[in-house]
């Protein structure tokens, strides 16, 4: 059965059916627009190069990343989608990128999915089984790697903040960090944790293997049948529409203080790419559900 979409702001308006993350699958998109947006410094560069290492198997002890779902395009797009809020704020707030704060974000949507990855010798299931504890595990990561690119305790702590904001749970409100323009690179970070997945151009034929990813994460925490979110993949994907509704768009909206319009365009009548990648989305799943 078809699932019905209740359209949304955007839905009506003409959309070219192009996703802005179309040819975002690694880093290297990531690192030109940072550097375009002022956010290419020295001290960044070696982040990138670590963070392709981590996900390779080729630094540290850590194993190559073995998920479908949460895999490295997903951070590059996550990461994209970040900088492009953080140029549309830029442009409407006056408030210049390269503030130290939003450079902290990019560090936090970079690191913010690396507690799925695991060590050598850890060979039982992929790091799906971690999706319950990934967000401490990526914090853990990130403050035993940040002291090496030189950040202040006070930096890291921010930076493991926003990682923590982009749990279901996270909410920049209630967390505590060292000054307002953090708090807002952390709902800068959050938004694009979402947008970066459901408005990817891969996001309906991933959604099988976030399923796996769930049902690997149930069994290893050994959540009864009865307990879980969801016990199928099309039981997934016919939640996708309600899951954006009722829970990640009033999200966007109010926990994470509407961050989203800073991806408005204004020469196009206001339009929102990444919205309308959403949409477009969502009718594509409800099509298959």
């Amino acid at each position: 059965m078809v699932q019905s979409i209740t359209p949304f702001r955007y839905a009506g308006r003409k959309s070219d059916g192009v996703s802005p993350l179309e040819n975002v699958f690694t880093l290297q998109p990531v690192k030109e627009l940072a550097r375009r947006s002022g956010h290419g410094s020295e001290k960044l560069e070696p982040l990138f190069e670590t963070l392709n290492g981590l996900f390779a198997g080729q630094i540290w002890s850590y194993q190559p990343i073995d998920l479908v779902y949460h895999d490295l395009a997903h951070t590059a797009q996550a990461s994209y989608c970040y900088l492009e809020l953080v140029n549309g704020y830029s442009q409407c707030e006056g408030v210049s990128p390269t503030i130290r704060d939003f450079e902290l974000g990019l560090m936090a949507i970079l690191l913010h999915d690396t507690g799925f990855l695991k060590v050598r010798g850890d060979d039982e299931g992929t790091g799906a089984k971690y999706t319950h504890s990934h967000v401490l595990r990526s914090c853990a990561l990130a403050a035993s790697l940040l002291p090496s690119l030189g950040l202040t305790r006070t930096e890291i702590d921010d930076v493991c903040g926003m990682i923590r904001c982009t749990g279901l749970t996270g909410n920049p409100e209630k967390s505590q960090f060292s000054n307002e323009q953090a708090r807002k690179a952390a709902c800068m970070v959050a938004t694009a944790d979402y947008l970066g997945q459901m408005a990817a151009p891969d996001y309906p034929t991933k959604l099988k293997g976030l399923f796996s990813e769930f049902q690997e994460a149930d069994n290893f925490s050994h959540v009864p049948v009865t307990e879980r979110m969801f016990t199928s993949t099309e039981q997934l994907m016919a939640s996708t529409g309600d899951f954006w509704r009722k829970f990640v768009l009033p999200k966007l909206s109010n926990t994470l203080g509407g961050v989203y319009r800073y991806l408005d365009e204004p020469t196009t009548n206001h339009r929102n790419p990444y919205l309308e990648a959403v949409e477009q989305n969502l009718l594509k799943i409800a099509a298959r559900a």
